[in-house]
């Protein structure tokens, strides 16, 4: 047996029991026992885990609380497929390293790669940024039922990942030093246990692990909540203009402004569709009404998005959701920690959609638990994996609280002098990157989950914010000589374009 197994058996000072055969009076090499990862939670993070950890093990089993598509459709128990997703360049590429040909096929599927910002027309709160040409940042952007379903098909052609579907998990196994499987109930209500030598938990926002490692006397979790009380708003449409190449729009809110902090963009996504979002803050939330969609979207800074939507057909009606807040819970703080467990993607944290983190984070936590269970001594190798899988978090947490507390109705934290002092550079360096390539590569390196924070104040980068923009500012969005012709073959004329 391995050092990974060893360190990750039922027991934290126990080996796994081998059988010794003999043959022809010698003795055999012993026989180990075979070894099984259980996956809880059949989500995108918990596809992404399964791939993590099947080479490490004999036979991992997911065990999903409702049935699995068997093709590109809406998976129960995923209310935010309604809403667009995108994945950055960050996530992509650790997709595709835990399952190489992923993002490819996306593509071959209807998906977008979208140069950032080459492809984009983005109204920041600082105002129109240019279409900097580069290729190394991007977004996938494709409707969520094909990404889980890329996804998934990728993970469950390996014969070694099984699904256990209308099952859920009730209890971790085991005791405070090291857990041993799972307590299961089906839909019929039995319950039965599951032993196993790792168990990831990748069942989401609702997740019971907290619950859970309370019954093993594991307490003290410290979890942080910030909520802006932003509310979304989505919708499909038939693009009235062929997609391939199309841009992302996107008119961000700026809560220092008076008046509500409105925003919304169009996704152009598979069969030549936008996925259109609007989000807006209590006081101005959105609603379902289908009649006041269009008329919201020109409550935004700018008339672009409401003005393109009035040429497009809807295909659905209106979805929202409220459930917008940024939770985070500290794991890695916990003073112990039981070999055996590991928690990844939104059980770890939840982040406002609005700022398009949620996968490209799980998949980085994926792709480092893979990397743990390869590599290091045995002892602690579950507190070891629960800090990896953290870091990936940092990065977006970072973003996503540090704009939401700025706005007026945030609960859970209030900016203090530093987040504020912080607050006024990235302003500054936003503006900046409206006319600095230097800045916008800054800024799009950490965005896309490629960098750290910490990067935006690398003295060339206080420089380019000291220095200011290097071009005059941009008075309209930004749509290509090939993209304003697609608009007028289509009838379409945008006020807010000159000419």
């Amino acid at each position: 047996m391995n050092d990974v197994t060893r360190a990750l058996a039922r027991a934290a000072t126990e080996d796994v029991p081998t059988a010794v055969t003999r043959t022809g009076g010698r003795e055999a090499a012993p026989r180990r026992a075979p070894t099984r990862a259980v996956v809880v939670g059949g989500s995108i993070a918990g596809m992404l885990a399964a791939a993590a950890v099947r080479d490490r093990f004999d036979a991992v089993e997911i065990v999903e609380a409702h049935d699995l598509p068997a093709g590109p459709e809406p998976r129960p128990g995923v209310p935010q497929a309604a809403h667009f997703h995108t994945l950055v360049s960050g996530g992509a590429d650790a997709i595709d390293a835990l399952l190489p040909g992923t993002v490819d096929h996306l593509l071959a599927h209807g998906a977008h790669r979208v140069p950032m910002t080459t492809n984009m027309v983005y109204c920041s709160p600082e105002g129109w940024y240019r279409r900097w040409r580069r290729d190394t940042h991007f977004l996938v952007s494709a409707g969520r039922d094909l990404t889980d379903f890329a996804v998934r098909r990728q993970v469950l052609r390996d014969p070694r990942v099984s699904v256990r579907p209308r099952t859920r998990v009730t209890a971790l196994l085991g005791d405070r030093r090291a857990v041993t499987g799972v307590r299961l109930r089906a839909a019929d209500g039995a319950e039965a246990d599951l032993a196993a030598d790792l168990v990831v938990d990748a069942s989401g926002r609702s997740s019971r692990a907290p619950h859970w490692l309370a019954g093993l006397g594991v307490t003290g979790l410290a979890e942080d909540r910030v909520d802006s009380g932003l509310a979304y708003a989505s919708r499909v449409y038939r693009a009235p203009v062929p997609t391939r190449d199309w841009p992302v729009i996107n008119v961000s809110a700026d809560p220092r402004r008076p008046g509500p902090a409105t925003a919304g963009g169009i996704l152009p996504i598979e069969g030549d569709r936008w996925h259109v979002s609007l989000w807006g803050p209590p006081g101005a939330h959105p609603t379902r009404d289908p009649d006041a969609f269009e008329p919201y979207a020109r409550t935004l800074r700018h008339p672009v998005v409401a003005e393109l939507l009035a040429h497009a057909e809807p295909l659905t009606g209106v979805t929202v959701t409220r459930s917008t807040a940024n939770r985070r819970r500290y794991y890695e703080r916990l003073p112990g920690w039981p070999e055996g467990l590991v928690a990844l993607g939104d059980s770890v944290a939840a982040f406002n959609p609005v700022y398009g983190h949620g996968m490209s984070v799980a998949a980085q936590g994926a792709l480092a638990l893979r990397a743990s269970l390869a590599s290091g001594p045995r002892a602690g190798l579950a507190r070891r994996a629960q800090r990896a899988v953290t870091r990936p978090v940092e990065v977006a947490w970072a973003l996503a609280t540090g704009q939401d507390i700025h706005y007026p109705a945030t609960v859970g934290r209030d900016p203090n002098p530093a987040d504020r002092l912080l607050d006024r550079y990235v302003s500054r360096l936003s503006r900046t990157a409206t006319g600095s390539y230097r800045a916008a590569t800054a800024l799009t390196d950490v965005l896309t989950l490629q960098a750290s924070p910490a990067t935006l104040l690398r003295p060339g980068v206080l420089l380019s914010a000291a220095g200011g923009p290097l071009r005059p500012p941009l008075a309209h969005p930004q749509f290509t000589p090939a993209e304003r012709r697609l608009l007028r073959e289509a009838g379409i004329t945008l006020s807010c374009l000159p000419g």
